[in-house]
């Protein structure tokens, strides 16, 4: 894939507008000459010890950074052997294992266009990946878990034109063994020299509600967010971080490679699994934990159980979706400092909580913008929205993606001054503190008033009876919307009843159109690998609900 970055933005004065923040960064030091493979390079010598733990039951792995680098750099020559070159696609869909973080770096090392790809992304959204991006080649497991790949790899039609890398003993036709690959090149040979500027990394965005939109990176952008992410500061090396993020999602790139800037231990598992993720805490004294809310309830169970020692965790942070405010109350009376944090593919941290903050400030808001970033909330008509008004969350910053592949897309998602418009919708305090209370397109309108499914969510997680909660739009032919809520019952019990959900509202004091008018009870919901519960799944849920009726 060639960029022609100038043409992503067919609007002259955004496009303008880019150009001088990225030359404002410049200018500042937040963006340099330092690529992710001379930072990595860089590492290498200075910590060649430092570690990274790939916890899995199927492909366990640990590589130090010294370990990382030789073999990326073995694996670079062996891809310019087979012909991949600066401005190639190469496609990675594989799991939190070593050879995941040595294709990152060593694709990087040939100046080609990194794509990682979730696991659960099947042979549909994977092909249209494969074929969106002219990817060049991919490499996969021959099987994880209770995938087979090479099933997926047969009904994928353009896997058929690429070349294909298989982490496993299995092959299709034509293919090559990681261990063949990586046995090709020589870690003596120097890689290229790369440009800082140029693109590094093509992530597509979970499709929660259409095709994924392609998220161009630079090392640059990538770099800053290395060296800016809250919950891995990169001037705490003693931190003992486990993440369990799959590796096909920002966070998790992020959690693989951060132990290049922050050269601290690094534990990440392949498969989420509480029991597994206990153990490890325990054996390696971890005192850093982060996951989506689905993550930090399962340990908590498992801390209250007080069949674990968990008593090494001091800090908690959790993103990805919204997080209940009683989640953060929960882990603060059980020990834990949590706070939740806020960003996106196209900007992964625009705001953070800190540690030391309140716990008023760290359950209830998003926390205030982090260093070099800005944001700002601004009304339907442009303006900007006031104290505690709702607007849309307008960003900008130097780990910003540099646009989407499609320009057509950027003219809808950049505004005048070159902010990123998210798409979401918040609300900001006195002291600076974001707090998102929805998607735009997951806001309630019932009868002209619109409602935040956050709030409703995270109220009615506060029920001793209630696990998870999702609340949705119904359509109604009166009100326009009512609140339905997708609700799975706590271990052991019962969901309530709509009479009982009635008067758990009304004695938290809120407003009576908040209260959902339809429970549905489901064992779980459904999710995309960050964590983000897929509420068109369950709009068309209620679609398919009302025609069997």
């Amino acid at each position: 894939m060639k960029l022609d970055l100038d043409a992503l933005h067919p609007d002259a004065e955004i496009a303008k507008a880019r150009r001088e923040l990225a030359a404002r960064w410049r200018a500042e030091g937040l963006h340099d000459d330092e690529t992710l493979p001379a930072a990595m390079a860089r590492a290498a010598r200075e910590s060649p010890e430092v570690a990274i733990l790939l916890h899995s039951n199927q492909h366990p792995g640990r590589l130090t950074l010294a370990a990382l680098q030789r073999r990326a750099r073995a694996v670079a020559d062996a891809l310019s052997q087979r012909g991949i070159v600066a401005g190639d696609v190469v496609a990675i869909q594989l799991p939190n294992w070593e050879e995941a973080a040595i294709a990152y770096i060593a694709v990087a090392m040939l100046g080609a266009i990194l794509i990682p790809i979730v696991h659960i992304y099947g042979p549909k959204e994977t092909d249209w990946i494969l074929r969106a991006s002219g990817a060049r080649m991919l490499m996969c497991p021959d099987r994880w878990g209770k995938i087979d790949y090479l099933d997926r790899i047969a009904r994928m039609p353009a896997a058929a034109q690429i070349q294909i890398v298989i982490v496993g003993s299995q092959l299709p036709e034509g293919a090559i063994s990681w261990d063949e690959l990586e046995a090709l090149g020589d870690p003596a040979v120097d890689p290229p020299q790369q440009d800082a500027a140029a693109p590094l990394l093509l992530l597509f965005t979970s499709g929660t509600t259409a095709d994924p939109k392609g998220v161009i990176h630079t090392h640059q952008t990538l770099m800053a967010e290395l060296r800016n992410m809250p919950q891995a500061p990169a001037d705490q090396p003693e931190r003992v971080t486990l993440m369990p993020w799959p590796a096909g999602h920002i966070g998790g790139l992020c959690a693989l490679l951060a132990p290049i800037v922050t050269r601290a231990h690094s534990i990440l598992i392949d498969q989420w699994d509480p029991t597994q993720a206990a153990r490890l805490i325990e054996e390696h004294r971890v005192d850093t934990f982060c996951g989506a809310p689905i993550h930090v309830a399962a340990m908590l169970d498992l801390l209250e159980s007080g069949e674990f020692d968990l008593s090494s965790v001091r800090d908690v942070m959790s993103g990805g979706t919204g997080v209940p405010p009683a989640l953060v109350e929960r882990a603060d009376t059980a020990g834990w400092r949590m706070v939740r944090s806020y960003g996106s593919s196209e900007h992964p941290t625009v705001t953070a909580s800190a540690f030391e903050d309140t716990l008023a400030a760290r359950a209830n808001t998003d926390g205030t913008n982090c260093p070099n970033s800005e944001f700002r909330l601004v009304r339907s008509d442009g303006t900007d929205a006031a104290t505690l008004e709702e607007g849309e969350v307008w960003a900008r910053g130097p780990e910003q993606f540099l646009g989407y592949t499609e320009p057509e897309h950027n003219r809808e998602a950049f505004a005048a001054g070159g902010w990123f418009r998210s798409g979401d919708v918040g609300v900001m305090d006195e002291r600076g503190r974001l707090s998102i209370t929805d998607r735009i397109k997951d806001v309630i309108i019932r009868g002209g008033e619109n409602l935040s499914s956050l709030e409703i969510e995270g109220l009615l997680q506060r029920h001793p009876r209630i696990a998870e909660a999702a609340a949705v739009g119904m359509p109604d032919p009166r009100y326009g919307e009512r609140v339905c809520a997708f609700v799975v019952p706590a271990p052991g019990g019962a969901c309530p009843d709509p009479s009982e959900l009635r008067d758990h509202f009304d004695a938290l004091g809120v407003a009576r159109q908040k209260i959902p008018e339809r429970v549905v009870v489901v064992p779980d919901l459904p999710r995309t690998s960050s964590g983000k519960v897929k509420k068109h799944e369950l709009r068309a849920r209620l679609e398919d609900m009302k025609e069997t009726r």
